[in-house]
């Protein structure tokens, strides 16, 4: 007996995997989650609670930490939307929190190498173009731009037939440019700041840095590192998707694998991006273990340091 139309599609648009990947799956989700919000968690009570000073890597730093603490709290309900094969209301939300945060992550990783790479590069001009004050204006400039590439992504989801990840009728095409423009241009800043930050250090006379710039160097590679890594295997999901349009029913059950796969991976980045908050300023290490009444002008001094250098 024949399979009807809507059958078929059902089949090519719902990914199956056997039992054992399933727990598999489960198992690194709940660790993900419970990991994130324990190291995110952490993180923000540091620094919000234990640092007296609100510097502009602390700024960018916060904000980073909650952008990956709202991504995880709606992973959950994200994950759960994905049965749904319509615009229903719960998937709306909860995929729309999820992009929105994973995108603000991205974006501030970004703001992170692109205020390094003043520091190191432009020293004299740092001193007027970082601030804490710019530092927090450019974060709530960044909220309001990807906020308002997720309406535009909205928008068109709307029109090609709708706006969550699982349902049969969108289109796709408008709103995977948008967030493939956003992302590939992120990536080319971050990388042309990440080199021109080591290039930088590596021409310093070992006298003047000495270890430091080595483990300034090596936090920077690692940065770069883990950014490709975890979001580069989406977004080239996506090119291939977007450039193939893929018909036949292999590919497209191929594709939603590739896409389930490399979207894991990409979350895996909110418990790294935590980590590194532990190399990334000496004082989270300070803080997270001294007495709030360290003295002014050495915290100052340190942050300074850790800002310029990490």
């Amino acid at each position: 007996m024949g399979h009807s139309p809507r059958t078929m599609n059902d089949t090519c648009d719902y990914v199956t995997w056997s039992s054992s990947l399933n727990y598999v799956f489960l198992a690194y989700s709940a660790t993900l989650l419970v990991l994130g919000l324990l190291l995110n968690g952490l993180a923000l009570w540091v620094f919000c609670c234990r640092m007296r000073q609100w510097t502009e890597t602390r700024i960018y730093m916060t904000n980073l930490a909650v952008a990956d603490l709202c991504l995880l709290c709606s992973l959950p309900f994200m994950l759960l939307s994905l049965d749904h094969t319509s615009d229903t209301p719960l998937c709306q939300l909860s995929q729309a929190v999820y992009l929105v945060n994973r995108y603000m992550s991205i974006s501030l990783v970004v703001a992170i190498a692109v205020d390094r790479y003043v520091a190191v590069r432009h020293p004299l001009r740092a001193r007027g173009l970082r601030s804490p004050r710019r530092a927090a204006a450019v974060c709530a400039g960044l909220w309001v731009a990807v906020l308002g590439s997720l309406v535009a992504r909205w928008r068109l989801g709307v029109q090609e037939g709708g706006f969550c990840f699982r349902n049969r009728a969108r289109q796709q095409f408008g709103s995977t440019v948008i967030s493939l423009l956003g992302f590939y241009l992120s990536l080319a800043v971050l990388v042309f700041c990440s080199l021109q930050v080591v290039a930088a250090l590596a021409r310093r006379p070992p006298a003047d840095v000495g270890w430091a710039s080595s483990k300034a160097a090596r936090m920077v590679w690692a940065n770069l590192v883990v950014f490709v890594v975890c979001f580069l295997p989406l977004h080239v999901a996506l090119t291939a998707q977007a450039a193939l349009s893929p018909t036949s029913c292999a590919a497209r059950v191929a594709f939603s694998q590739t896409f389930s796969i490399t979207s894991k991976l990409s979350d895996a980045n909110c418990c790294l991006d935590a980590i590194c908050y532990y190399y990334m300023a000496k004082e989270f290490q300070d803080a997270s273990s001294l007495p709030v009444a360290s003295g002014g002008k050495a915290h100052k001094s340190r942050d300074s340091q850790s800002t310029t250098l990490t």
